[in-house]
C-alpha cells in the first residue's frame, strides 16, 4: 500500500487484517528508500519461505529516528507492507496487489502528518514532501496500482 505521506496508508492498511509492516519501520528522514534490501532478506524473503520474519525496526522520539528493537513475526497469510515506496518498482516481484492511496491536497496531508507526529517534525515532513513527490514520479509507482483509493 503506497501514497504519499499524511494520504491515510497507516489507516486503511488496519481495516485489511493480516499482518502489517509499515516502512516507518525502516526509514529514516536521510535514508528514504535505500534501506529495502533489509525489508527483502529480513521479511519478505523469509515469510515467502514459510519462516519467521526477523528485522531491527527504527523507533521514533521526538522526531528523531534510531535502532529500535528486534521483531519476529510469524509467518502468515496476508502480509500488508504499507508506507512511501512499499509499492517501489523493485518491489513488483513480491506483489499480489498494490493498492495506491490517494490523499487530499498536499497541504491537508503535511498537517494530518503533523498532527500525527508532531509540530517539531513539519520541517523534515516538508522536506519529506519534496522528496516523495520526486520518488513517485521517478518510480511512477502510481500508475502500477491495481486499485487506487481517493481518501478524504
Amino acid at each position: 500500500m503506497d501514497g504519499p505521506s499524511g494520504a491515510g496508508k497507516t489507516t486503511f492498511a488496519a481495516t485489511l487484517g493480516g499482518t502489517v509492516v509499515p516502512t516507518d519501520h525502516f526509514a529514516t528522514w536521510d535514508n528514504p528508500v535505500d534501506w529495502w534490501p533489509e525489508l527483502v532478506e529480513g521479511v519478505l524473503e523469509p515469510l515467502t519461505a514459510g519462516h519467521a520474519a526477523h528485522y531491527r525496526r527504527v523507533v521514533w522520539t521526538d522526531g528523531t529516528p534510531s535502532p529500535g528493537p528486534w521483531l519476529t513475526l510469524p509467518p502468515c497469510d496476508l502480509l500488508v507492507i504499507e508506507g512511501v515506496s512499499s509499492g517501489r518498482r523493485a518491489a513488483t516481484p513480491w506483489l499480489s496487489e498494490l493498492i495506491w492511496i490517494e490523499g487530499p491536497d498536499e497541504q491537508t496531508r503535511l498537517e494530518r502528518a503533523v498532527a500525527r507526529d508532531g509540530e517539531y517534525c513539519r520541517p523534515d515532513l516538508k522536506r519529506w514532501q519534496t522528496f516523495e513527490r520526486k520518488w513517485f514520479t521517478e518510480d511512477a509507482t502510481r500508475s502500477r496500482a491495481t486499485k487506487i483509493i481517493h481518501a478524504v
